[in-house]
């Protein structure tokens, strides 16, 4: 069956817009690995996914079985069923609920007579239908490709429109070799690019090293970009769909007593996030990374609440920052009434209910910011010699100074900073002569 590429490779920034929603028929297997619950569960949430992505799920066909077919994940009368589905309803696709592998795929697409989608080229599809810098864009195509390549077939004839094929093919090359080595090279230049905004990204984290960093994460649509608005007077997009947040967006925010600390968005998880898009996205995630608080916003009114919680915890695992700080931030406290989910919520400690669109509790989570940045603060005193003064806008540009002074060896200060890169803020001070002191 011919492929299109479009159906897989969508441009990075394409608008939402479609001149007809695509029908959908959703597939999932219940294995062995999981309960009939989960894959339900697993299920809705691949019907949200298609709703973000533009499609309408017209049906759903689950199949209990012990382990995946090897050639076509699903059995082959089954497949048959969802083909029966497919033509009776009207259907242009078929959305499966895990991630296949290149055969599975084609092998799954000759039995149905439709195109098949799996989670990852559905999210991907999403993705890029919602990165708008040049970043997101960038991580967003990189993906793409490296999902594309082992998936490409002697049907796949137009790849030349991307890159110019005239004059490019080698001699006794196959359009198939072409394609795969146009992709490759895509791919190596997506990659150059994004080292190259990698390095921007990592001075700009340099710039910002002496202000103490709380990033929110959470799984997708709790209310991130909400609380972040409320909390910093952003305006960053809103929307009740799956992944409206791709980049990471920092603003500043002032605590009670008048210290800025800085707030980073990230883009949302779901359960099954496939590690190679995690992977991606890692540069985006490292703002969660390098920060030192991060905030858990949970969607408390959500049924699977904890299961969501899981998998963030997943992936904040893979990423190496299940150890940092985290206080569990559980929203839309305003939709929910019940006392049992409420004591349930408070007993992931630390924790605080709040409503991001009411304005319910934010005071308090300030406060509770605030205590967490006083806990992971280092304060020190150090004396810059007369001769230094030439470093004062350095020291001032790096460091808060909380309090100075005149002593008879030169200027005294009283500074904080993050515990954490306090030892590699001083250091450039200590090597010019500068030298601390025990006492203020």
């Amino acid at each position: 069956m011919r492929q299109s590429f479009d159906a897989y490779v969508r441009r990075p920034g394409d608008a939402d817009g479609m001149a007809r929603r695509e029908k959908a028929i959703a597939i999932a297997l219940a294995t062995s690995e999981r309960s009939r619950q989960d894959t339900l569960d697993n299920l809705d949430e691949l019907i949200q996914l298609a709703d973000t992505a533009g499609a309408e799920v017209v049906d759903q066909v689950i199949q209990p079985r012990a382990t995946p077919d090897r050639a076509t994940w699903m059995g082959k009368g089954k497949a048959e069923h969802v083909k029966a589905v497919a033509d009776e309803l009207g259907a242009d696709l078929i959305l499966a609920d895990d991630d296949l592998t290149p055969a599975q795929g084609r092998n799954l697409e000759a039995l149905i007579g439709k195109p098949v989608v799996d989670r990852s080229g559905l999210i991907l599809d999403i993705f890029a239908r919602r990165a708008r810098t040049r970043e997101a864009r960038t991580q967003v195509e990189l993906a793409q490709l490296k999902y594309l390549l082992p998936r490409l077939t002697r049907a796949w004839t137009h790849l030349e429109r991307q890159q110019g094929g005239i004059g490019m093919r080698g001699p006794g090359e196959t359009q198939l070799e072409t394609d795969r080595r146009i992709i490759r090279t895509r791919i190596r230049q997506l990659e150059e690019d994004l080292e190259h905004i990698d390095r921007r990204r990592e001075t700009r984290r340099k710039g910002r090293e002496e202000h103490f960093k709380v990033a929110l994460v959470g799984y997708t649509n709790v209310g991130k970009s909400t609380l972040l608005n409320r909390l910093t007077g952003a305006d960053v997009m809103v929307e009740d769909r799956l992944f409206a947040t791709l980049d990471s967006t920092v603003r500043r925010l002032t605590l009670e007593d008048g210290t800025d600390v800085l707030l980073t968005d990230t883009v949302g998880f779901i359960r099954k996030l496939p590690h190679h898009l995690v992977a991606s996205f890692r540069s985006t995630l490292r703002e969660a990374a390098e920060a030192d608080l991060l905030l858990h916003v949970v969607d408390i009114s959500h049924p699977h609440m904890e299961a969501q919680m899981r998998a963030v915890r997943g992936v904040l695992q893979d990423l190496g920052v299940a150890e940092t700080p985290t206080l569990h931030v559980f929203n839309k406290v305003d939709l929910m009434e019940d006392p049992a989910v409420l004591r349930q919520a408070l007993g992931h400690e630390p924790a605080i209910l709040v409503s991001a669109t009411e304005g319910l509790r934010l005071e308090d989570l300030l406060r509770r910011v605030s205590q967490s940045r006083e806990l992971g603060e280092r304060r020190v005193v150090l004396c810059l010699p007369w001769q230094c003064q030439d470093l004062t806008p350095r020291l001032r540009a790096m460091m808060r100074v909380v309090d100075q002074r005149a002593v008879e060896e030169g200027a005294l200060y009283l500074l904080s900073m993050p515990s954490a890169s306090a030892e590699d803020l001083l250091r450039p001070f200590l090597e010019k002569g500068c030298f601390l002191q025990e006492k203020w």
